[in-house]
């Protein structure tokens, strides 16, 4: 309890949460007679010491390096030939840029702040009006969180002792109806708030369809290649990282030849700024996962549920719930870290496979990112395009709705989500 209090405490003044993290950890160790200081020391080392980990700092370079190749250029005019003319336009585009970038950036955030620094003000002048933008951009960046190489399956596979691959494989299908459902709730929102917003471009013709993909076909291959390496043991998720930067740096050097060595450097730097970010919270949130384990709250958490009910989808929805609650509070890479030990026990305990929790865990806490109070990629985009929260919330809401319906109908039917991983394995 002191290091929950703590934690909260040092989150509500505004530390960062690695520093919060680990002075709430270690806080347990001071106050502890049992454990003495130096097994707190061992565990921050020791949750570096992972093979699997590896997959992060990899796919993270390799998206940097994939944004100076021109291969986010190619993806925008790919998705603006594809949808543009439909009504709502460039609203369209940045639904599926982010189904594309999915296989190429990894996190919600990073799509996020891309695309309203891109797309927000041509989708302003193109009569949609200033909030409506930056919610569809926003709320668009989800599917980054299931279209692999998501970092987040990444890390709750590690945490949860769960295959990467079925994580990967698991996540295409709901990113797809993510993008169908936000495309949908965009032509019915523009149809009736928009009237006037016209289609601003003929329907393309195949011929220009095939030359466009062309173009960007390298970029549309990664994540094909990525799947089927996984799927046929060719490459581990860790050697699927590092595979990557290799083929971002080949195609950007001698099939697109616009990365230059100052630009890969820059990469390089921007690269290290987000890997020491995502480590340090990694090796703190292992103090913390020490202490929650030591103390068996999973096993008590699980045992708890069990008394209350063993339905299955009741226990599922209990869990989403909190998840939705705390995602609206606290950074998602952070929730996956300290929640996964605890919750896949506890699902997996009523018979609930954990690759199915963990692509509605990765949607849900993601989700909370997008919503008030404390939500890191509304408040980016926000920034970014000068747009009031309150704005923001009100052409928002009926996107919350959408994606809550959906996250809804892959909880009652877990096929959806299974479906393909267990044709594919």
């Amino acid at each position: 309890m002191i290091m929950l209090l703590l934690f909260l405490f040092l989150l509500v003044i505004g530390l960062p949460l690695a520093f919060c993290l680990l002075i709430a950890g270690l806080s347990y160790f001071l106050v502890a007679d049992s454990l003495p200081m130096a097994v707190a020391v061992q565990r921050l080392v020791a949750s570096s010491q992972s093979f699997p980990l590896l997959a992060v700092p990899f796919f993270i370079l390799a998206g940097h390096i994939m944004n100076h190749s021109g291969i986010t250029q190619r993806l925008i005019a790919f998705s603006n030939l594809l949808v543009a003319w439909i009504a709502g336009g460039l609203a369209h585009v940045t639904i599926i840029l982010s189904a594309l970038m999915g296989g190429v950036s990894g996190s919600a955030i990073a799509d996020a702040a891309m695309q309203a620094r891109i797309l927000g003000t041509p989708m302003q002048d193109s009569g949609l009006g200033k909030g409506f933008s930056a919610a569809i951009i926003t709320i668009s960046a989800l599917i980054t969180a299931c279209i692999p190489p998501s970092i987040g399956l990444i890390l709750y596979g590690f945490v949860g002792n769960v295959s990467i691959g079925k994580l990967f494989i698991a996540g295409i299908v709901p990113g797809i109806l993510l993008t169908l459902t936000l495309m949908l709730t965009v032509f019915f929102q523009v149809k009736k708030h928009y009237p006037g917003q016209s289609e601003d471009q003929k329907r393309p013709n195949l011929k220009q369809v095939l030359v466009s993909m062309n173009d960007c076909k390298w970029a549309l291959l990664f994540p094909v290649i990525l799947i089927v390496t996984i799927r046929f043991g060719i490459f581990t998720p860790s050697e699927a990282g590092a595979f990557a930067v290799v083929y971002a740096a080949i195609i950007g050097f001698w099939c697109y030849r616009e990365l230059t060595v100052s630009s890969l450097f820059n990469s390089l730097k921007s690269s290290i700024d987000d890997i020491g970010m995502i480590m340090l919270i990694i090796l703190s949130a292992g103090v913390v996962g020490y202490v929650v384990a030591y103390q068996q709250l999973p096993v008590s958490l699980a045992q708890a549920v069990s008394d209350l009910t063993s339905q299955p989808l009741l226990v599922l929805t209990l869990c989403l719930l909190l998840l939705l609650f705390i995602g609206m509070l606290m950074e998602g890479t952070v929730i996956v870290l300290l929640l996964t030990p605890i919750l896949v026990p506890v699902v997996q305990s009523v018979g609930i496979d954990p690759v199915h929790f963990g692509v509605l865990m990765m949607i849900v806490v993601t989700f909370g990112g997008t919503t008030p109070p404390v939500g890191i990629a509304m408040y980016s985009v926000c920034n970014i395009m000068n747009c009031p929260t309150d704005e923001y919330v009100k052409a928002a809401w009926p996107f919350y709705a959408a994606v809550l319906g959906l996250i809804g109908l892959m909880a009652v039917f877990p096929s959806v989500v299974l479906f393909l991983p267990e044709l594919i394995y």
